[in-house]
């Protein structure tokens, strides 16, 4: 899948297809697999908030009927990650600053809950793993990889909570993060990466330290020095 791109009438829509067994779009996919796509191009950023999408569009993109994709959008929407106008078009909600003060809020008082939860179902080997995707991250920032920086922060962050093993948690984050998602884009987009930083480092040490506390207080750590700077950034620039 990659970025945005626009359908013959201007709007927006997300490219990518489900290869079926000899390459070609499988068009009786089911409407899990297409909730997914939608899902990881609002983790990823390839929604652009306020700029409206089709359900032709989409449906064309993903290379199935419009019916998967209609009951798919109806599951996200109701995570407030996408808005379904009246008029039938779609879009991701354009960011406030309540509306992102509600999210940082939120994700300081669950992220790290789930990873003091995690802390200690989490070993050497946990810290290794994400060791190296850390080590990759570094890169992206190096290489000014926007969309590699989204896909590999996100691996990162639900590498440790998803080790919580968390039923009801878990999934409300992962609603946080579809509807700060495109917003974090479109600013790591007019901002280049070379002004991020992390606590990564932080909390690959607490966890091989299997110090609970340092965990949660480096994502703590990592929200609120992520999110000021969206804030800074996004939030001016609109």
């Amino acid at each position: 899948m990659t970025g945005p791109v626009a359908d013959a009438a201007g709007e927006q829509a997300i490219s990518g297809e489900m290869p079926g067994p000899n390459g070609s779009p499988q068009r009786g996919v089911r409407r899990g697999e297409v909730e997914r796509a939608l899902r990881d191009a609002l983790l990823t950023g390839r929604f652009v908030p306020g700029r409206p999408v089709t359900l032709r569009g989409l449906a064309g993109e993903l290379g199935v009927s419009p019916m998967p994709v209609r009951e798919a959008l109806r599951t996200v929407a109701a995570g407030n990650a996408l808005e379904i106008r009246e008029n039938g078009r779609i879009q991701v909600p354009r960011m406030t600053a309540e509306r992102f003060g509600e999210i940082l809020d939120a994700r300081l008082l669950l992220e790290p809950e789930l990873a003091r939860r995690a802390a200690p179902t989490l070993g050497r080997g946990d810290a290794a793993e994400l060791e190296a995707i850390d080590t990759e991250i570094d890169a992206s920032l190096e290489n000014g990889d926007v969309d590699t920086y989204m896909r590999l922060n996100h691996a990162f962050h639900f590498r440790i909570y998803s080790a919580a093993g968390s039923s009801v948690i878990l999934p409300l984050v992962e609603t946080l993060w579809l509807q700060f998602g495109p917003f974090m884009r479109t600013v790591y987009g007019r901002l280049g990466t070379a002004a991020l930083v992390d606590h990564h480092k932080e909390a690959v040490s607490a966890i091989r330290a299997a110090d609970t506390e340092a965990l949660a207080a480096a994502v703590a750590g990592d929200i609120r020095c992520g999110m000021t700077l969206l804030a800074d950034a996004g939030l001016a620039a609109d």
